[in-house]
């Protein structure tokens, strides 16, 4: 008898990218051909692990930021927990 397939763990999936921007005050990065695109992670805690590190390593320059996109909202909308339900009419 074969074994069933184990099951996976469900993937949210997570893009880390980095550049300088222009300004501080904006996301709007100053050559977007020389973006860091560090990777894609299957967890939000890997994405953090990455990007954390490659923020200790830019520490020193000031315009440099690095991002956690959430690429698994873009993908399957439905897995966004942050999304809030509308409220219920009492009536």
């Amino acid at each position: 008898m074969t074994k069933p397939p184990a099951k996976l763990p469900k993937q949210l999936l997570h893009m880390v990218l980095g550049g300088e921007l222009d300004d501080l005050r904006s996301v709007h990065f100053r050559d977007i051909s020389k973006l860091d695109v560090v990777g894609f992670y299957p967890s939000y805690a890997e994405a953090h692990k990455a990007w954390l590190g490659k923020a200790r390593e830019t520490i020193d320059n000031a315009q440099m930021r690095y991002f956690i996109v959430h690429l698994h909202r873009l993908l399957d909308p439905a897995t966004d927990v942050t999304k809030k339900k509308p409220a219920r009419r009492k009536g």
